[in-house]
């Protein structure tokens, strides 16, 4: 197998969240950066099938709907570490600072995919590729709250590149894009959500529609979302999050997350950890859960991790630590 043919199985692994890789959609492949569908920088959003647009908020929801940072009320800064599939990897920095009734939201993401078997048209190996996939996002985000709240707005402006080895070389692709997002809270226990994201070149940038709702109470929360990027079909996910309030706890609140989102289907996973769960040939389950505390060391502090099973490709997972200051 040649460099290109190494090349074009590591993008269609990396695009599995959007692009169906069984029964392909018509307009797949027309898009560049398909790791902008990776759900990176959101935890919370991952282990509730990504049904998150209607109840983003803090610095996660830079990443998913900028609207939801609209909310925050003290400075906060968050990382996250994403381990994907077939050694991709991701590392995000997030940060919240309000002016006046203004947030202003900065974002660093940057992934890489190492250990890569490359091998030439003799089948022999090419050690000194070194990273053949290299990507970065860089954003500025406005989130805005109107009447007590209820209705929030958020835009944002990101640069991307990518740095991908073709056979000749690593070549690199450098785009702008923007995110435009809404949350607006009907009734206290009712949301709704939109956000329109990667405007921009449509062939260099997979543009999305993303909708969703949310049934929220004390003690549980029921969201649903639909998701419709222009090279995929549409997508549906829906989630589950069980609160545990902090006042009953008396140290910190407790979440638990379970989604689900319909990905195609990637074969049989090995992994024995997940055949116990009976997960072993789903790709569409996720799980995790959020532990928040309202006094860590005088600071408010987060910390929320995620799993998906991926089938035969195995297993992702994603954990964010979050502090208020």
């Amino acid at each position: 197998m040649n460099i290109k043919s190494n090349i074009l199985i590591a993008c269609a692994i990396i695009s599995l969240c959007g692009v169906n890789a069984f029964a392909i959609n018509s307009e797949a492949g027309t898009s560049a950066g398909a790791f902008l569908k990776i759900d990176a920088g959101t935890p919370r959003a991952q282990a509730l099938g990504n049904a998150y647009v209607s109840i983003a908020d803090g610095p996660e929801a830079l990443f998913w709907n900028p609207a939801g940072s609209a909310s925050a009320t003290t400075r906060e800064l968050q990382f996250s570490y994403l381990d994907y599939l077939q050694g991709y990897k991701s590392r995000t920095l997030a940060y919240l600072q309000p002016i006046g009734r203004t947030i202003l939201g900065l974002t660093l993401n940057y992934m890489d995919m190492k250990n890569f078997d490359f091998r030439d048209e003799w089948g022999h190996l090419q050690p000194e590729i070194g990273v053949p996939v290299q990507n970065f996002v860089g954003s500025v985000s406005l989130a805005h709250g109107f009447i007590n709240q209820k209705v929030q707005i958020g835009a944002t402006a990101k640069y991307v590149t990518e740095k991908l080895y073709n056979g000749d070389g690593n070549n690199h692709y450098d785009n702008v894009g923007f995110d435009l997002g809404a949350k607006v809270r009907l009734f206290n226990w009712l949301g709704l959500g939109g956000a329109l994201v990667n405007i921009g070149d449509d062939k260099e940038m997979p543009r999305g529609l993303r909708l969703g709702a949310d049934w929220n109470t004390r003690y549980f929360t029921v969201s649903g979302e639909y998701t419709k990027y222009r090279d995929d079909k549409a997508r549906y996910g829906v989630g589950l999050e069980i609160h545990i309030p902090e006042d009953l706890l008396q140290i910190a609140r407790f979440d638990l997350r379970l989604g689900y989102y319909t990905r195609d289907n990637a074969g049989t996973t090995e992994e024995s950890w997940v055949k116990d769960l009976g997960l072993e040939e789903t790709s569409r389950v996720s799980f995790g859960f959020g532990i928040y505390s309202a006094e860590l060391f005088g600071y408010g502090s987060s910390i929320d991790y995620a799993v998906t099973p991926f089938g035969a490709l195995g297993t992702s997972q994603q954990i964010a630590v979050s502090v208020q200051f």
